[in-house]
């Protein structure tokens, strides 16, 4: 027991009481079931934060909690799961799962190693831009694995320190993770809840994706500017060697697939209204199916590795822990938890809509760089819901939300978990793993320069609403909005 006895465990009971008896203070929390409902979820908080590889087993104890002291039913807590949302993820795991299978991955690596006359300073943007790409149409994870094989591949040959470029393609590929729905949970996620169509989350993300990768790219480009000279001056010495060894590979099938799936899912809304499911029960519902149908005809298609892509190609401990994160964080709204923070917000941030894009952005890119980006993102969907129901206009926080969580996560290397897998990497090629100092220089300044631009975009950009949005009922009362108490 004394392993519990030690500073990281008083710092959580310190972070479990301060959230707590601050949010009663606050007039978060009016009565003991808010109070219990901000305890469990702070609980989780600080133990991703500090005990990471609990944070499953805490989150169970924390459902079954709020279950049995009656802060939330058992019909509530199967709602809050969020079902559909996991449904697609263990689809889209499988897709990437027969990729790789498929050799369609391993024929990217081939496509640019073969190219001719590359320097440092081209290979950092096929770099950039090959990560942004399989992060947006891929799991982030699989995209960093795919991105470090290369980048490992030509460092070796080129007898060069990876560091740098490992450090390139992991935020070129948080960054291109916002851009479309399939590259990260938050995407899908904030897209589901908010109502977004594929296209209006293209429309949206992608301007800003595009602008934050140009700079990210720029920023790199000065920052490791003596290793990218470096390797400029060893491909010169290897032009007629090349970068390593090339094969054949049948790429044609995965391309089919993943086309086939992206095409779908691009037009999912349309699909939708010709199969008449429309209305709000039935929204979304073909995007999510999407993966689910194509997952299920690879797999008849390939019965002798079904069982495989769906024992190790899905990640079901991650998974199960969003799961009982989004129960978890459902219970803030059930409880009235979230509504009183909206008013809070609203009574307290001036400038309405607009004066809260720059603190949710802060927020959530503040948070995203210590704590996994999904974690926040479902503490806070509630909020940005309960100040919908005031004005539409605050629709514009979905997007501040996504891009805090994305961009936030370069800041240091617990940031994503694809800071974590590379990092991972590195010490598997025998490589000594990178400093959070060094990290955190380039990745505050990344982090902080990305943000700005998302802010800004924010401001002269139109982004696109949930589809079938009404008129904004513009609060003028918003001031007077009291706090609201769940009925005991």
């Amino acid at each position: 027991m004394k392993k519990f006895f030690n500073p990281k465990f008083i710092l959580q009971l310190l972070i479990i009481c301060g959230v707590t008896f601050g949010g009663l203070e606050a007039g978060l929390a009016t009565n003991a079931t808010q109070a219990l409902t901000l305890a469990v979820f702070s609980a989780v908080i600080s133990t991703t934060l500090l005990f990471w590889e609990r944070r499953v087993g805490v989150a169970f104890i924390g459902v079954a909690l709020l279950v049995a002291c009656k802060a939330m039913s058992l019909k509530q807590m199967l709602i809050g799961t969020e079902l559909d949302i996991i449904l697609f993820l263990v689809g889209m795991m499988i897709i990437v799962g027969v990729l790789k299978d498929l050799g369609f991955l391993t024929w990217v690596i081939q496509l640019i190693i073969s190219r001719k006359k590359m320097t440092g300073v081209s290979f950092t943007a096929i770099l950039c831009v090959l990560s942004a790409m399989m992060a947006s149409v891929v799991d982030e994870v699989s995209s960093i694995v795919v991105v470090l094989a290369l980048v490992f591949q030509v460092c070796e040959t080129l007898k060069l320190r990876p560091h740098p470029f490992v450090l390139i393609a992991v935020m070129a590929t948080n960054i291109g993770s916002s851009a479309t729905m399939l590259g990260n949970p938050v995407g899908i996620f904030i897209g589901n809840k908010a109502g977004f169509t594929f296209s209006q989350f293209l429309v949206g993300a992608t301007p800003v994706a595009f602008v934050s990768l140009i700079c990210t790219f720029l920023i790199t480009l000065f920052w490791f500017r003596k290793d990218i000279h470096a390797m400029s001056q060893a491909m010169e010495a290897h032009r007629k060697t090349g970068l390593g060894p090339t094969a054949k590979i049948p790429y044609k099938a995965g391309l089919v697939v993943l086309l086939t799936t992206v095409v779908v899912i691009a037009f999912h809304h349309q699909i939708e209204g010709l199969l008449g499911l429309e209305g709000a029960e039935n929204h979304n519902a073909f995007l999510i199916m999407t993966p689910l149908v194509m997952a299920g005809l690879l797999m008849i298609l390939r019965p002798s590795r079904a069982r495989q892509y769906v024992e190790h190609d899905v990640e079901w401990w991650t998974l199960l822990f969003f799961m009982l994160l989004f129960t978890i964080s459902a219970a803030l709204s059930t409880n009235g938890i979230t509504a009183n923070l909206a008013t809070t917000l609203t009574q307290h941030v001036k400038g309405g809509p607009t004066g809260m894009i720059p603190l949710v952005v802060l927020i959530s890119s503040l948070g995203s760089a210590f704590v996994d980006n999904i974690v926040f993102v479902a503490a806070f969907t509630p909020v940005v819901q309960e100040l919908m129901k005031m004005s539409s206009e605050y629709s514009v926080l979905w997007w501040a939300l996504l891009f805090g969580a994305c961009y936030g996560g370069n800041i240091t290397v617990v940031g994503s978990t694809a800071n974590i897998v590379a990092s991972g990497l590195l010490e598997k090629h025998g490589q000594h793993p990178i400093k959070f100092s060094d990290w955190i220089k380039i990745g505050a300044m990344v982090g902080l320069v990305t943000g700005i631009v998302a802010w800004l975009m924010l401001l002269i950009m139109p982004v696109p609403k949930p589809a079938g949005i009404e008129a904004a009922p513009k609060a003028a009362a918003v001031q007077n909005v009291q706090p609201t108490t769940p009925a005991k």
